[in-house]
């Protein structure tokens, strides 16, 4: 579960690395994310930015205190599935996404849940290399 103030890891390349949550984007008497949902987040830690990058890939990195939207790929907190199996990841993770919900990086660099196939993220399960 994603609470205000979390600390979450970034698998994209979008260019950052630490997040931390400042807004559940979520309906409902629960002030919790979990796998699925979007969040608001701040970048708290980024990848420097090489000089010889231009164009497109340089437009789309995302810098230090900058605020972007993300989706939650993976938590800490174990979660029920339908057919009666547990899943715990040994991190939260998320991936930067824009308003549309289409992911800023090109790239995912490991394994997000199983569930968010079954929401409106085909592009960033199309990205990921496996899903748990």
């Amino acid at each position: 579960m994603i609470y205000l103030k979390t600390l979450l890891n970034v698998i994209d390349n979008s260019g950052a690395q630490v997040v931390e949550c400042i807004k559940v984007l979520r309906h409902g008497p629960r002030n919790f994310a979990k796998v699925g949902d979007q969040i608001t987040v701040v970048v708290k830690q980024a990848r420097p930015l090489n000089a010889e990058i231009t164009g497109q890939s340089a437009n789309n990195r995302v810098k230090r205190k900058d605020i972007c939207r993300a989706v939650v790929v993976r938590t800490k907190a174990p979660f029920r599935r339908p057919d009666g199996s547990v899943v715990r990841f040994d991190d939260n993770a998320c991936v930067l996404i824009n308003q549309n919900g289409d992911p800023l990086g090109t790239r995912i660099s490991s394994v997000i849940a199983k569930e968010l196939r079954d929401l409106e993220y085909k592009k960033v399960v199309a990205l990921s290399p496996k899903s748990h």
